[in-house]
This record gives structure tokens, sequence and C-alpha cells, in this order.
């Protein structure tokens, strides 16, 4: 039997790390050739995609798509991790806010924002895990770094007795931590605030209604009927333009040699990465346009 390949979308339950369902998963298909585009906190759920076998090489390029998610905040308390796994640091007894207010400061988030990465967060500080020092007890100083909020909307404001909970929906660039930002919001309305709940509903363009729990995997592969729900390598990166090499050269461009821009249709006008396919519509791989204006393998996908 030959080796799955494809993306598959997990719904990642909450108590597992992605690591844990990487793992699950390679039980469940008998594969070792799995990797996940992109960490979610073990409490967290939601949208993970897996890629398999062969599209484990598209990886990096997923990961740098969009994020959306739906957060849950409540004002008047905060935490030392920025969310309610962690020990409250602060609890303000009464707090007044309207949902005007609340809605003023969310669309002051929208466009690019800074954020200093939480001290319980895989950033790397000398070579040490920022969640590391912080189980030591320890603070350190963490450089600020830019992230995009594309789209932010309140979905619901409910109290939890004295203290509001904000439902907000986020669509955000990689890199971007929701706790921060919560803790952000919190800060901008004069309220320390701390992150309820958390789902990402979506990721590399894939819906959390289109993804696959644990179980149902195992379901779909004693049944024969998983690739059925499997995402093709070149589809998950269909956010790169498509471009297709003349049939003569085609051999050339998967032995990895440099073509000629007039080798390829459409035009590649501008430099950066796209995806290369044959006259039959066969994916071939990704290539680039370098500066020398010849086009250039970066991972070739077919046989040659």
């Amino acid at each position: 039997m030959s080796e799955l390949t494809g993306v598959l979308a997990v719904y990642k339950p909450a108590g597992f790390t992605s690591h844990d369902v990487v793992a699950k998963a390679r039980r469940i298909l008998g594969m070792k050739r799995i990797g996940h585009t992109g960490t979610l906190d073990p409490q967290v759920t939601g949208v993970l995609p897996l890629c398999l076998g062969r599209a484990t090489r598209v990886v990096e390029y997923i990961q740098e798509l969009p994020k959306e998610y739906v957060a849950t905040l409540r004002l008047g308390v905060s935490s030392d991790t920025e969310d309610l796994t962690g020990t409250i640091t602060e609890t303000v007894e009464e707090v007044h806010v309207t949902e005007a207010e609340v809605l003023t400061v969310l669309n002051s988030f929208k466009g690019v924002i800074s954020q200093v990465p939480p001290m319980y967060s895989a950033v790397k500080v000398d070579g040490k895990r920022l969640y590391e020092l912080a189980r030591e007890g320890k603070t350190v100083e963490r450089k600020s770094r830019e992230v995009e909020i594309y789209e932010i909307e309140m979905t619901g404001m409910v109290w939890s007795g004295n203290h509001p909970d904000i439902t907000f929906r986020v669509l955000c660039s990689k890199g971007t931590y929701i706790r921060t930002l919560c803790v952000d919001i919190g800060r901008a309305l004069g309220l320390p605030g701390v992150m309820v709940t958390l789902e990402r509903t979506m990721s590399a363009g894939i819906a959390a209604s289109h993804c696959l729990t644990l179980e149902q995997i195992a379901e779909n592969k004693e049944a024969g009927t998983l690739v059925e729900h499997l995402i093709a390598a070149d589809e998950a990166i269909s956010h790169l333009p498509r471009h297709t090499v003349i049939d003569e050269k085609k051999k050339a461009a998967l032995q990895g040699q440099r073509l000629s821009i007039r080798h390829v249709a459409p035009e590649v006008k501008q430099n950066g990465h796209f995806r290369l396919y044959d006259v039959k519509g066969e994916f071939l791989g990704i290539y680039e346009l370098e500066d020398t204006g010849a086009i250039a393998p970066v991972k070739v996908f077919a046989q040659a």
C-alpha cells in the first residue's frame, strides 16, 4: 500500500498538545511522516491541518496563511499565563464598561500591531524557551514583534458576576498571540484581562466544519475512506500563483534545471514562489523567479 499523501484537517480536542495529535495520528495511520502546521496550546481547540507523506514539504507555505479564531476575554481579571490555566494575579471587584466602548477598542486593533510574546510561550531567548524560564519563576525581557489583524468583531458580551465576558472573532497573521491580544484589549479599556476560551476556527483556508476528529480519522482509516478527506498538497497552497511549463521543458523542470521565463505561461512577472504544472495539469512542484530572470526549482514533487 502506498503512503498517504496530502493534508488532513484535524479538529484538535482540549487537553492535547499539537504533538500529541501528531503522535495519535501516526499510530492510527501507521505512518511516521506527519507534520502539523501551527502549534495550538493544550487547552485550545480547533483546526489543526496535518501534512501527510510528501505533503510535509508544504508545511512552511501553509503556516504563512492567515488564521481565524473565536476567543472569549474576561475583563477585570488577569493571570500570569494570560489565560485561566495560570495563577490569578489581579482582580477588579466591579467592572464598568459598555458594549460601545468595547467595540471602539476592538476596532482600534485592526491593522499592523506590536505584541510582546507571553512568558508562557515557545519563543526562544538565549537558546531557552520562554515557558521553561517562566516555570523557573523567571521573567525576561522580550522583543516586540509585528503581527497583523485583518478582521476583528465582537460576537457576544455576557456578564459573569461582576465581570463581562467578551467573545470576538479575529482573522490574523501567523505568529499572533490571542492570549496577549486579550490582555492588550483589556489594557486599552483600562482593565486587566484574561483569555477564558479559544477555538481556532480556520487555518490554511480550512474551516472547522471540514475537520475530522481523531475518532473519525480512525473510523475512516478502518473503512478505507480516509483518502476522500485528504486535500492535495498543491490545493493546500492554492494561494501561490499557478503557471504551466511547455511540454518540451517538463523534463528539464523536473531535473532541477533553470528555465527561461518564455517557457512558462502565463508570464511570471514578479519574484516569489509559484506552483508549476505540466500541460496536462500535473503538479510538478514549487518554483521561483530569480533576480537573473531565470525560473528555478524550490521543491520538485513529480518524478522526472
